[in-house]
């Protein structure tokens, strides 16, 4: 899976040609998720909540907005 960043245990990973709506992958321990891009609502999966509001943080933190414009992430391009 191509990570795009880690921190406090969390690992955030896209994959360029993925399905469904855009969204990017979060592992936490035993918890996963599918993250949507657009208004962060998870898709699918869980997380405990503290961890749900740091990668809620982390994405409006790098600028989400430019990934559905296909620019991707800092350092992550298509």
């Amino acid at each position: 899976m191509p990570v795009i960043s880690r921190f406090f245990g969390l690992v955030v990973a896209m994959y360029y040609n993925d399905h469904d709506l855009p969204h990017f992958h979060v592992r936490y321990g035993d918890h996963q998720a599918l993250v949507a891009i657009s208004d962060l609502r998870i898709l699918a999966g869980g997380l405990p909540p503290r961890a749900l509001g740091l990668v809620v943080e982390w994405a409006c933190c790098t600028g989400r907005a430019s990934w559905r414009t296909g620019s991707g992430p800092e350092g992550v391009s298509p």
